[in-house]
């Protein structure tokens, strides 16, 4: 494959990663309500977080790992890699507790060294002793070397099979983040259970091995190599990019002058000693000139090493069972149950309220006397505005004298408010057994969120809330809303009508000196103020029943506009209807009040994050991931089996 190509693939792949890492992300957060086991420490999550996303972002460079057992010479390679002495090489064991990196001269001022590391707390590197001092914290040294090739990242790590697990855990993170890892094993290392453990999970990545038997008996060993290779390779599916062999000479260890061998690898890990036994390379081969490892490092084709390891994570991470499908999976059933739940519960959500006070017939006339006033003109308005100052008049004296034998008496505001908070209060008590009630018998998915809301002070503290709010309204601003509203859609909706009232009201001025007269003298008082406030008492007698839907902020009459429209067939019919629906919109409205307050000081967003989970599967979050994926299988040919690709243009 050329360079180009690599080169566009791998940009292709940056830009698709990228996405999908920020869709993953808005993903868990949408699926919060689900209650799902978090994506932090599943597997393939970490490597999108701590190798895909950060390595993709910047142009090709490799992070290569040294990793082994416990006591195995791990720091001596290291050490000759670095070119010079500056790792701890201690014959004890579990030696190096927190992994070290060498960096490249002007690496750290082009990439971001924390987002590469993700999952550790980077160091300045300035001491042997640093990374042998034990702590909590997953702590990575850092140094600048001339000796570390460009573009080229070395670690030194913790043991793989130590007792201690916090070195497991290391060891995992720093696996995540490496392109390359440079096996080191013995004699007695090759077989060991955590060593193996490990180089699976490698293979399944597609890590790029190359293995370094350490320790050897040359040219003994030379028949034996062959026979570890396989075992090793066959119990962990690995496939050895490069092989090297290193004598057991401790002095030339300390003084960082080991020399390394290079082997051809003689089988493939699919094939069995049955079918393919191993080729053993010939007696005194050890004899050939040492390499240097670094040099051979710094020939590897980058882009291609650097696909292939990335293909690796990508094909974990998009694993039908264990990687994110398998995760939206989880994410389809668990909202099934979720929406099964939400329907069985779903008559609950509203509230039908019977009782709630209506609006007084005095008040409501009075205002819609005060709207008509408002938009007379001429001599009409001057005749109205007196005899209405006269009307106030004449009651004043009954007004005073009523208060003085019955005493000082409530307004029919602060009566209505009175009994509204009585509904309040009766609404809240029924509502609150309904949660209690849904907490104790609702599906187990749903039952933290109720909980949640009848938990502590709660109840106490919403009533606070509603009795304050409650006092501060301001009733006669919003009778005067509604009653705006509903004769600006009369002029609007019925122009010949509202133009018949208007003459009628014109026509009544004319008139207003008899009328009172009469009316006054009848008993009622001042036009108007006995016979309207009677058809608008009967009026409220049928006000329709209210539909909270507290979690939602909304309310809503149960009767109908059909319903007012058939009541409206005559001028009389027409004029109850209207006092209906003022009635039914002022109740309506104030039922809204306590949906809205509940809304703000109980439920909060709980009834969308239900809602929203409920039906995940279908949102364009889901839906964005769904696309990453596929795209992403296609360009980098991800299949159960991957292709071979390339690694090296190396001959040893």
């Amino acid at each position: 494959m050329s360079g180009t190509a690599v080169s566009s693939r791998y940009h292709e792949c940056a830009e698709r990663v990228e996405r999908l890492a920020t869709a993953v992300a808005e993903l868990e957060c949408a699926a919060a309500a689900l209650r799902l086991e978090p994506l932090a420490g599943r597997e393939w999550f970490e490597l999108l977080r701590r190798k895909l996303v950060p390595q993709l972002r910047d142009d090709a460079f490799l992070v290569v790992a040294v990793v082994g057992g416990t006591n195995i010479g791990k720091s001596v390679l290291f050490n000759h890699l670095a070119g010079d002495v500056v790792s701890a090489a201690s014959p004890l064991a579990s030696g190096t507790r927190h992994p070290v990196c060498l960096v490249p001269p002007g690496f750290a001022e082009r990439h971001d060294l924390a987002e590469i590391f993700s999952g550790f707390l980077l160091r300045d590197w300035t001491s042997m002793a640093e990374p042998l001092h034990d702590c909590p914290e997953h702590l990575l040294f850092c140094r600048t070397s001339d000796a570390a090739p460009e573009n080229l990242l070395i670690l030194d790590t913790p043991d793989i099979d130590s007792d201690a697990e916090v070195n497991w855990q290391r060891a995992d993170a720093v696996r995540h983040c490496a392109d390359v890892l440079l096996a080191v094993l013995t004699q007695q290392k090759y077989n060991d259970a955590a060593v193996k453990r490990f180089f699976r999970q490698a293979a399944a990545e597609e890590k790029v091995v190359i293995v370094v038997f350490n320790q050897c008996q040359l040219p003994a060993d030379e028949a034996y190599w062959p026979l570890w290779l396989e075992t090793f390779c066959t119990e962990t599916e690995i496939d050895p990019e490069l092989v090297y062999l290193a004598p057991n000479d401790r002095a030339a260890a300390e003084a960082n002058r080991l020399p390394f061998f290079g082997r051809t690898p003689s089988f493939s890990p699919a094939d069995s000693v049955e079918t393919s036994p191993p080729k053993m390379i010939a007696e005194g081969a050890a004899v050939e000139p040492a390499r240097s490892l670094s040099e051979d490092l710094s020939r590897l084709r980058f882009e291609e090493i650097k696909l292939r390891t990335l293909r690796g994570s990508l094909r974990h991470l998009l694993d039908s069972h264990t990687g994110l499908p398998g995760y939206l999976n989880e994410v389809r059933h668990r909202s099934g149950e979720f929406l099964s739940a939400a329907e069985r519960l779903s008559s609950e959500h509203l509230v039908r309220i019977d009782r709630w006070p209506t609006l007084p017939g005095a008040l409501l006339v009075t205002e819609i006397r005060r709207w008509w006033a408002e938009h007379q003109t001429g001599w009409a308005r001057r005749v109205h505005g007196f005899y209405n100052a006269v009307g106030n008049g004449v009651l004043w004296p009954f007004r005073v004298a009523k208060n003085k034998l019955g005493g000082e008496r409530k307004s029919p505001w602060e009566l209505y408010q009175e009994r509204e908070w009585e509904a309040i209060l009766r609404t809240i008590d029924e509502l609150f057994e309904k949660l209690t009630w849904m907490s104790e018998s609702g599906a187990a998915l749903l039952r933290p969120h109720f909980e949640r809301l009848l938990a502590g002070r709660t109840r106490e503290d919403l009533f606070e809330h509603l009795r304050t709010e409650q006092q501060q309204t301001s009733f006669e601003t919003e009778l005067e809303t509604i009653v705006d509203q509903e004769m600006a859609a009369l002029e609007t909706d019925r122009p010949e009508l509202y133009r018949f009232y208007r003459q009628l009201s014109t026509i009544s001025a004319a008139v207003r000196p008899m009328t009172s007269v009469v009316l006054f003298s009848l008993g009622w008082g001042p036009a108007g103020h006995a016979v309207a406030p009677l058809v608008a008492d009967a009026a409220a007698q049928t006000v329709a029943p209210i539909l909270v839907e507290f979690a939602g902020g909304t309310a809503a009459a149960v009767a109908g506009e059909s319903a007012l429209s058939t009541a409206a067939g005559s001028g009389a019919g027409f004029l109850q209807a209207k006092f209906q629906k003022l009635q039914t919109a002022f109740t309506t409205r104030r039922a809204g009040f306590l949906a809205r307050q509940l809304k703000k000081h109980l439920f909060g967003t709980l009834p969308e994050q239900l809602q929203a989970a409920a039906h995940l599967p279908d949102s364009e979050t889901f839906r964005r991931v769904v696309d990453l994926i596929e795209p992403l299988e296609r360009e980098l040919g991800i299949s159960p089996s991957p292709d071979p690709v390339p690694g090296t243009d190396i001959t040893v």
